[in-house]
């Protein structure tokens, strides 16, 4: 039974900056799915470079790899056993990682059933793949989220001047139809591009 599950869920292809905009749903307490335009996402299929790895083979055994495919960048997690079979993965390295999508304390990660080096040219191969997609439905509908999510940060910044500002965590709260991911990365392109800024930490104030 639990290899037919496994089998009906589709390793989808994505960018990763495309699956950092999607929407997390819960299934109580448990992580259910991702959801992402009009797909309902459980496992991935991305492609990108090792720029940071972390491991940890005492008692307690992981692996983090950060990868890195110029649209965004993703941690892979793994644990336990499962560290023998990746542990011979570097820095710098090109690589396809097939795995389940997690999401724990506001972070969308990947824990992966594969691993596989693959030829950098397959990075702007995967781009070019994902870019024919985009017109088609889900990351259409993203791109108009995305312009609804900074609309409404900016509503909601410009509303709290009287206040002396607006705390992050509160805008995550208040903007439940997004994800934080998400939200935070909205913030911080506002940040960038002048229009707000931070008196404090985690504190967001409207510059004009």
């Amino acid at each position: 039974m639990a290899e037919q599950q496994f089998k009906r869920n589709t390793a989808y292809k994505f960018r990763i900056g495309d699956i950092l905009i999607g929407k997390p749903v819960m299934n109580g307490e448990r992580f259910g799915f991702l959801e992402l335009g009009d797909k309902k996402i459980v496992r991935v299929n991305v492609i990108g470079n090792i720029v940071d790895k972390y491991e940890n083979l005492g008692e307690t055994k992981y692996i983090t790899f950060t990868i890195d495919d110029g649209s965004g960048q993703i941690r892979i997690k793994v644990f336990g056993d499962d560290t023998e079979r990746f542990k011979d993965f570097s820095h710098g390295e090109t690589v396809v990682v097939i795995g389940n999508i997690r999401h724990w304390n506001d972070e969308i990660y990947i824990s992966p059933e594969i691993i596989k080096e693959m030829n950098p040219k397959y990075l702007l191969i995967r781009k070019l793949e994902t870019e024919k997609e985009k017109g088609v439905s889900g990351i259409q509908i993203n791109k108009e989220q995305i312009i609804a999510v900074k609309d409404k940060i900016l509503d909601m910044i410009k509303d709290s001047e009287p206040d002396g500002g607006i705390d992050t965590e509160k805008l995550i709260l208040k903007l439940q139809d997004f994800s934080p991911m998400m939200i935070n990365k909205e913030i911080q392109k506002l940040l960038e591009e002048g229009i707000v800024f931070e008196p404090r930490p985690g504190k967001i104030r409207y510059l004009g």
